[in-house]
C-alpha cells in the first residue's frame, strides 16, 4: 500500500509541476491560513461505501489551493456515501488530515 501511495504523491506532484501550480498551497500553513469551510463544487464519478471513499470530479479546492481535477477522497462520515450516487452533483468541504484528504460535510447539490 505505501508504494501506491507513494507513486500517488509522485504522479500528483508531476502534475502541479507541469501546471506550475505553487506547491506551498499544499503544505499545512495554506490549510491553517484558509477557511476550512469553503464549499468546492463537483460531480460524483464513483462511491466506495467499503472503503470509505468517494471519487469526485471538482473545481478548484480553495482552501487547499488546488486547481479542478477528479480525485478520489477519504469521507469522515461514512453514512454520506448512502445519500449520493454516481452523477450526483455535490457540494463539500475537504481538510487535510496528515497524509489524507478528508471530506468532513458532503451535500448533494440542489
Amino acid at each position: 500500500m505505501r508504494i501506491s501511495r507513494k507513486l500517488l504523491a509522485l504522479t500528483l506532484l508531476a502534475l502541479l509541476l507541469q501546471a506550475g501550480v505553487p506547491l506551498v498551497a499544499y503544505g499545512q500553513a495554506a490549510a491553517q491560513t484558509t477557511a476550512p469551510d469553503s464549499m468546492t463544487e463537483g460531480v460524483v464519478q464513483k462511491v466506495d461505501p467499503t472503503a470509505q471513499r468517494i471519487a469526485i470530479k471538482h473545481g478548484e479546492i480553495r482552501n487547499l489551493g488546488m486547481p479542478p481535477m477528479t480525485m478520489v477522497f477519504k469521507v469522515r462520515d461514512p453514512g454520506v456515501l448512502d445519500h449520493v450516487k454516481v452523477g450526483d452533483p455535490v457540494n463539500f468541504v475537504v481538510i487535510m488530515e496528515g497524509q489524507d484528504m478528508v471530506i468532513t460535510l458532503l451535500r448533494v447539490a440542489k
